[in-house]
C-alpha cells in the first residue's frame, strides 16, 4: 500500500462519493493519532498537536497553510499557545474524502520533521 503522503488530492466536486466504512478501516491505521469526529452530523478527522510555545504552534500553523495551498484543500485551523488543533473534511461533501486522510498523513509528515 502506498503511503498517503506520496498521493496528491483530487479535485473534489459536490456530490462525490464520501469514504465508506471499510475505506476508514483501512486509511485510519495510516494516521493513528486522528481522531474521527462529528460535528452537525458531519464526520471529520482532527488532531491536536503539541509545542513548547506560540511561535512553534504559529510556524506549524503557517506550514499547514502552505501544503493546504499547494493541494487546493483547506483545514480548519485552531493555534493556541503550546497547540494547534487540524481538522479537515470536505466541505462540498459534508463529509469526509480520501483528501482529507491525505492531508492528515501530510500534517502528520510536517510536525514529524519539525
Amino acid at each position: 500500500m502506498a503511503s498517503l503522503t506520496a498521493e496528491k488530492c483530487v479535485a473534489c466536486r459536490k456530490g462525490a462519493p464520501q469514504v465508506t466504512a471499510e475505506e476508514i478501516a483501512e486509511l485510519q491505521p495510516q494516521i493513528p493519532e486522528w481522531h474521527l469526529e462529528e460535528r452537525r452530523g458531519i464526520p471529520q478527522l482532527e488532531r491536536v498537536y503539541r509545542f513548547k510555545n506560540f511561535v512553534q504552534a504559529l510556524a506549524f500553523t503557517n506550514a499547514v497553510g502552505e501544503i493546504a495551498e499547494d493541494e487546493g484543500h483547506h483545514p480548519a485551523l485552531l493555534t493556541e499557545w503550546g497547540s494547534v488543533t487540524v481538522t479537515w473534511w470536505t466541505h462540498k461533501i459534508k463529509g469526509l474524502h480520501r483528501n482529507d486522510f491525505i492531508m492528515a498523513a501530510k500534517t502528520d509528515a510536517i510536525y514529524e520533521s519539525g
